[in-house]
């Protein structure tokens, strides 16, 4: 089947806070944040409000500046992160009808790759196996340490459906026949990049914009551990 599912990591796959907010937060409790950290992400706000508030808060990666790469490292973040299990069921249906599965998200890459490798474990357990490919922000280190740029594009807004586009291009898929899943108006643009577009527990611009395209939308809630008695 020459098809993909393509999906949004926070708030699709997995419930809120996002994983770099996770992983901000771990990083601030060890105490590897200093002054020079904000300093650097103030001036590159300050370099990017020409562009608009999104890429402020979306294409920032300045408060990084410095901090060891291969220090805290990805399970700081995505450990507790839960899954949605509608959203594992979604993508095993995916995985299992012989179409790629492909994450597209605005999240540090490092990070989306724990993401996969989990996802990967719980398909397993469902005994499908899946190929699942990371399109994400990338950062760019020297000598071992993050400089607090972005290599190429961060991932959000138009530059996700240019993804689509690019691994549509790479494996010659007929994306009128392909999945797309995200659940906030930045997604927009990756979700009217495919056949099948599906908003999940979306925001109110994706809301309005799912409804008036007849986009299908659906609500995915993580699942209640049952009360001890």
């Amino acid at each position: 089947m020459n098809c993909a599912a393509f999906f949004d990591i926070d708030g699709t796959l997995t419930e809120k806070p996002s994983l770099e907010q996770r992983y901000f937060r771990a990083l601030r409790q060890r105490g590897k944040f200093s002054l020079r950290n904000g300093i650097a992400w103030l001036a590159e706000a300050a370099r990017l409000a020409p562009k608009g508030l999104t890429h402020v808060q979306h294409g920032n990666k300045a408060y990084l500046r410095g901090i060891h790469s291969a220090g805290l490292r990805a399970n700081c973040a995505e450990g507790d992160a839960h899954f949605f299990p509608d959203a594992v069921e979604c993508v095993a249906r995916h995985a299992a009808n012989g179409e790629r599965i492909v994450l597209i998200t605005g999240t540090l890459e490092f990070l989306a790759e724990g993401i996969a490798q989990r996802l990967r474990e719980e398909l397993l357990k469902r005994n499908v196996s899946a190929d699942i490919h990371v399109c994400a922000t990338r950062l760019e280190e020297k000598d071992d340490r993050w400089t607090g740029r972005a290599l190429g594009q961060p991932m959000f807004g138009e530059a996700k459906a240019v993804a689509v586009w690019w691994f549509a291009e790479k494996w010659k898929l007929n994306l009128a026949e392909c999945s797309a899943y995200g659940d906030n108006g930045l997604d927009e643009w990756m979700l009217a990049s495919v056949g099948k577009p599906v908003a999940v527990n979306p925001d109110s611009r994706l809301r309005t914009t799912a409804r008036r395209q007849r986009w299908d939308i659906v609500s995915w809630a993580r699942a209640v551990a049952p009360k001890r008695s």
